[in-house]
């Protein structure tokens, strides 16, 4: 089993309706592909002072489980996914860090 965990950080803060619509919206597509057996999708929870630190933080953090690194090629190849990047990436900026990496616990 591989995980795939993202860290999704939008370049200015998103209203909560908005946050929660993308969250919906990326998580259904990644279970639509019909390859993930789990996913998750969360807000980071902010820490006073996290901002004065050089790095990428996060605003949601995405994490699937897949079989095997073919599948999860193959999930970033479904069609419905790409769509949901392209119409989100139309109307925010974001960055997204990501690793694969075998269950942590």
């Amino acid at each position: 089993m591989i995980h795939h965990t993202m860290l999704v950080s939008f370049d200015e803060p998103l209203p909560d309706a908005t946050l929660d619509q993308y969250l919906t919206d990326i998580e259904r597509a990644l279970l639509d592909s019909g390859l993930v057996r789990s996913v998750a999708a969360r807000r980071h929870l902010p820490v006073p002072g996290e901002e004065a630190i050089p790095a990428l933080i996060a605003t949601v953090i995405v994490q699937i489980a897949v079989t095997d690194t073919d599948t999860l090629a193959k999930v970033f190849a479904a069609p419905g996914l790409h769509e949901v990047i392209a119409r989100w990436r139309a109307r925010y900026s974001y960055k997204v860090a990501w690793a694969n990496h075998e269950p942590l616990t």
